[in-house]
């Protein structure tokens, strides 16, 4: 069969090269793709806006008889992409629309929480400056304060200060720099403990957990530096046990399933949520709508089995009944290159060299996310995030080393990436 995948990150780079792997494909297209999901499938032109997006795949969907679809970014999501293809009769991984409000509006996620019995931090949502201004100065910093909807991974602010909450405040409800996005904010406590990220397989009915793993968001080492859209990562994590696992799954994503599911919008897909392990135990910082990135880069490589069954369980209503939890073995590291300035301004177009070097190293993957081949067949940089070179070992230790023997391989003028992912667990 084939299968598409929407999108052109690393993300849907280790998606297809994952689904490129099972028996039961014969050809994987990717839409719109990048350099490197050119040498594991046929990438296909897609409009820039997610909304202009959807009649486009659909008629890509219909013209190649494609069996599955798997939906990388939240934005096709929120769109609609699944809602339309769903109506086409086509077997698609990911969530409704009104389902995927759980990435896509913050206030609509911490709400569903809260009647859900969710654990989660202390909230409140405000559309006017003056009354959040009052707010964070009820509270003590650190304080939290979002953007409701989808901002690329930027609309998240962690105020160390009064002075820096009241000007996350009036960045997006006065001075608009999130435009529709941030007309509304959340304002929360601050979540003491260790983040993990743990997503799951879901058919709208039950879940099934894959290895959990723990992104790097700040820009800079040492957790410094402003919020990107995730620099490194790694799985799994020795925070989340056996038992800590058996914990979300029972106190967090069923509640979350059940919750969408008596709102009228199942929820099929992939529901990651973002944690802090706190002394009170796991609580949910974010709902994810979709696979993580770069969280993907670092589970898929890990998984013993063909996941295509698994996304097909997941695109179809109690899909996953009788299918065994996934296996997985070893660890994963990784680095993301990216322009500098990331996540702020940033040049395009920068050469990129080594990489065949760097690929042909064991226990070395690269999975692209921003770039593209030019006129000439160079490879180059079209994106903030351009490379992730990922490192498989045994123990974290191996595959960091790995990773960043990789990333030693690689030309990359005008990069800049950490230089301490899972650095504490080596």
């Amino acid at each position: 069969m084939k299968v598409l995948v929407v999108g052109g990150g690393g993300r849907e780079h280790a998606l297809a090269w994952k689904v490129k792997a099972s028996p039961l494909v014969s050809e994987v297209l990717v839409a719109p793709g990048n350099a490197g999901t050119a040498e594991v499938g046929r990438n296909c032109p897609l409009p820039s806006d997610p909304g202009g997006a959807i009649p486009a795949v659909r008629e890509l969907v219909r013209r190649e008889g494609v069996s599955l679809v798997v939906v990388g970014p939240e934005a096709y999501l929120v769109a609609g992409l699944a809602d339309a293809l769903r109506a086409d009769g086509v077997a698609v991984v990911g969530p409704g629309a009104q389902a995927a409000r759980i990435e896509g509006s913050k206030s609509f996620a911490k709400d569903l929480m809260a009647e859900a019995g969710i654990p989660t931090a202390a909230y409140r949502v405000f559309t006017e400056a003056r009354a959040a201004l009052a707010h964070v100065h009820s509270l003590d910093p650190p304080i939290v304060v979002k953007a409701d909807g989808l901002a690329a991974g930027k609309g998240v602010v962690v105020a160390q200060t009064w002075d820096e909450a009241e000007a996350a405040v009036t960045a997006a409800l006065e001075r608009g720099v999130f435009g529709e996005a941030g007309r509304k904010v959340v304002v929360e406590e601050f979540l003491a403990g260790r983040e993990a990220s743990v997503l799951a397989l879901t058919d709208g009915e039950d879940c099934l957990l894959l290895p959990a793993a723990q992104d790097h968001k700040r820009a800079y080492d040492g957790d410094q530096g402003p919020n990107t859209g995730g620099m490194g990562a790694y799985a799994p994590t020795p925070a989340v046990t056996e038992e800590v696992a058996g914990q979300v799954r029972e106190e967090i994503l069923l509640p979350a399933i059940r919750a969408l599911a008596r709102a009228g919008c199942p929820f099929q897909g992939v529901l990651y949520a973002g944690l802090m392990l706190t002394k009170a135990g796991p609580k949910v910082v974010e709902f994810n709508a979709r696979f993580g990135d770069p969280e993907t880069q670092v589970i898929l490589p890990l998984l013993q089995d063909d996941l295509v069954p698994y996304l097909q369980g997941a695109a179809t209503p109690g899909g996953l009944a009788g299918l065994p939890a996934l296996r997985s073995s070893g660890a994963a590291v990784t680095v993301v290159l990216a322009a500098k300035g990331y996540p702020g301004a940033y040049q395009k177009g920068l050469p990129l060299g080594g990489l065949d070097a760097a690929a042909a190293l064991p226990g070395v993957l690269l999975f692209h996310a921003g770039t593209k081949r030019d006129e000439t067949g160079q490879v180059v940089s079209s994106g903030g995030r351009v490379l992730n070179v990922t490192g498989v070992g045994a123990s974290l230790a191996e595959a960091r080393e790995r990773a960043y023997a990789g990333v030693a391989a690689i030309r990359f003028p005008g990069g800049e990436w950490r230089r301490d992912i899972a650095v504490r667990l080596a």
